[in-house]
């Protein structure tokens, strides 16, 4: 993966490292479509559950399926929190949060841009994703 990936995408989603915030394009990207696992195309989010919750990540209120993410406890950095990483891939996606919209679920995922592959509703069909077009209307 290491020739495949950024030397970002590979930190975040092979050594768990976190991106800065406010630092990748997905942060504040609104567009109609889906995000996959940077590493196995694995769909994850649809921009239909992305919010601008202002912390410089990538915020969703839920994923597509919840069996495609893996649930870790952890204290790196001194924190109590629960890391997310996808099923397919083992990829550090990011973090999940009890602090969402009580009215979707309570929950934020904070996911690192870096894990993530944007394809636009507009490519979903030729990528080979049509089946969810209905999930990002």
């Amino acid at each position: 993966m290491k020739k495949t990936l950024s030397p970002l995408s590979y930190a975040v989603t092979r050594q768990g490292e976190t991106e800065p915030p406010y630092s990748h394009p997905e942060w504040n990207r609104f567009e109609t479509g889906l995000y996959v696992d940077i590493t196995t195309g694995e769909p994850l989010f649809s921009s239909r559950d992305k919010f601008f919750s202002a912390c410089g990540w990538p915020s969703f209120v839920k994923p597509i399926d919840a069996s495609a993410l893996r649930e870790r406890k952890g204290l790196r950095h001194g924190m109590a929190r629960t890391e997310i990483r996808s099923r397919a891939g083992d990829s550090h996606l990011g973090h999940v949060f009890q602090e969402g919209d009580p009215d979707k679920g309570g929950l934020r995922y904070c996911i690192n841009g870096a894990a993530l592959r944007f394809i636009p509703k507009a490519e979903m069909e030729r990528e080979g994703y049509s089946k969810f077009l209905p999930l990002v209307d």
